[in-house]
This record gives C-alpha cells, structure tokens and sequence, in this order.
C-alpha cells in the first residue's frame, strides 16, 4: 500500500527554476512525502509550464485581467478589486479540484490577498532570494532585490523559505542559508548563484520538512 502523500501545487510566473528543482528532487526521494498535483502559473508564456508538461504534472493558466482606469486617470480600486477575486476564486477552483493541500510559490510574481491567504493558514510557503529581514516585502522581487544587496554593500545574502501570510514577506521563517557576495558580481551573477547554492536546496528540504509535519499532524 503506497504511503500517502501531502497534495502540493506549484504557483509560478517564469522560466521555473525552483519548480524543476522540486520536480528532480521528487524524482530522485528526496521529497518523500509530498507529490506535486499541479502546477498554476499567471502567465501563459512561462517556460514552467513546458517543465511541468514534461514531467507529466496537470498545469493550468490562470491570468489576471487588466484594471480599467476612471476618468482621472488612476486605476479603478473597485475595478482591481472585483478581478483581483476573480483571479484568486479560479485559482482556488483549481486547488481544490486537484485536491492540492499545499501550496509552494516558486517564482510566483502576482500578488496575493489576506482573503486568499487566510484560507491556507501555514499552507502557502515561498522562497524569497534573500535573507530576511533583509531586501524583502513590497517591492522586493526578482533581480530588485539582488541590485537592493548590492547597493547596501552586503557581505552576505542567500535566500528564505517562509509561510505566507497578509504581509508580504511577513510570515515565518522555515529554513535560510546564506551565500557570500564576491568581487565583481552583477545583480544577474548573483542571482544565479543564490538560486544554484540556495534556493534549489532550501524549497526541497522545506517543501519535505513541511509535508512531513503535516502527515505526522494528520496521523
């Protein structure tokens, strides 16, 4: 009898990195106790979605509809706030539809909702390309966030796997590892190499840390 195993879909907005190292590290054990059910990206051309079609995993569209703008000019908060439930109501269609108890923001670029995020509470996790406290919350994403480390002059920086909650970036801490800045870097040499000797390693372990938690919780 196969053991079961923590249903966990994959958010994404790009090329899929993290998604690919949660993809071979399922493949080869070291994810024991969660399986990947789906994988939502808010982007129809992301190259996750050739990943996740390759390792065979249902994958799903789900994009946001622009905001009107009223006659001043500005965006319509009424407007953004009716698509903005629409966009979160179609995702969690298709969370629950593929029985997804887990979910794992990998590259995930839209913005998520307290109304969203209160329905998974410790549910959401995220990997975030720096040591928080450090470059992190609005405004702190992609390479922003390594031009933010080395503008300050940091030694140090790597990368963050927390809860999600209503605070962007807010939520607690599961795992951290740091990875030094050297001589020379450009914000895109050091965002490759703190996905490459942190984020590839710190989403599998929490992803499993995580999982086995909340099968142990469940028993």
């Amino acid at each position: 009898m196969n053991e079961r195993k923590i249903k966990t879909a994959v958010l994404i907005s790009g090329g899929g990195t993290n998604l690919q190292a949660l993809i071979d590290a399922q493949k080869s054990g070291i994810i024991k106790h969660a399986e990947i059910c789906a994988v939502i990206s808010n982007r129809a051309d992301a190259y996750g979605l050739e990943r996740a079609e390759k390792a065979g995993i249902p994958h799903y569209v789900v994009e946001k509809e622009k905001t009107v703008k009223d006659p001043s000019g500005k965006p319509d908060e009424n407007d953004s706030r009716i698509k903005q439930a629409d966009f979160e109501r179609k995702i969690v269609e298709i969370l629950k539809s593929s029985g997804a108890e887990l979910i794992v923001l990998a590259g995930f670029l839209a913005i998520l909702s307290e109304d969203f995020t209160r329905l998974y509470p410790e549910r959401i996790i995220n990997i975030h390309p720096s040591l928080i406290p450090s470059f992190c919350g609005k405004g702190y994403y992609g390479l922003k966030v390594h031009e933010a480390a080395l503008s300050y002059g940091v030694k140090v920086t790597g990368a963050t796997v927390h809860f999600v909650n209503e605070i962007p970036d807010g939520g607690k801490i599961i795992l951290q590892k740091a990875v030094y800045i050297k001589e020379g870097d450009t914000p895109e040499i050091l965002q490759k190499r703190v996905m490459e000797e942190a984020e590839w390693e710190l989403l599998p372990k929490a992803l499993e840390l995580v999982s086995e938690k909340m099968l142990k919780k469940s028993v």
